[in-house]
């Protein structure tokens, strides 16, 4: 997992061949006056989703993996809090892996709480078990997916 301020994307470029066209497109957008839905940037590869979430507690918040997809999440109206526990430390649920919407579900709470601003960004990786989405009155975000 990676926690920055979104002016210094740049830096983490050299991470994955399409983090470059994701920071292009980030950095070029009125991202705050995007529509709700998805923008397929190179096919089912790097896909831009913005997202309003409702609200959402710590208790309700369910960790999460994917494993073919890195996500880049940025809240854009509000204060977002992300779970975070290593995909290793997670406790599986009875529900498997859906290939599908690459998607892991887990019980319990995750270990860490991260604290997201408008203007920052967390980078999850397929080893990274997140929780997001918690907000008590919801949050405008994107979710940059990244085939891994």
């Amino acid at each position: 997992m990676i926690v920055d301020q979104l002016e210094n994307l740049k830096n983490y470029t050299s991470i994955h061949p399409l983090f470059q066209e994701a920071m292009a497109f980030l950095q070029s957008q009125d991202l705050n006056a995007m529509p709700i839905g998805k923008t397929e940037l190179k096919g089912k590869e790097l896909v831009v989703n913005i997202a309003q979430t409702e609200p959402k507690s710590q208790e309700s918040a369910k960790l999460e993996t994917h494993q073919d997809f890195i996500d880049i999440q940025l809240p854009l109206s509000g204060v977002e809090i992300i779970g975070y526990t290593p995909a290793k430390a997670c406790l599986p649920t009875n529900s498997p892996y859906n290939k599908e919407k690459d998607i892991t579900f887990f019980e319990g709470a995750a270990q860490t709480y991260i604290t997201l601003q408008p203007g920052m960004f967390a980078i999850f990786f397929p080893e990274d078990g997140h929780a997001p989405g918690i907000t008590p009155c919801g949050v405008k975000k994107v979710v940059v997916k990244i085939k891994a």
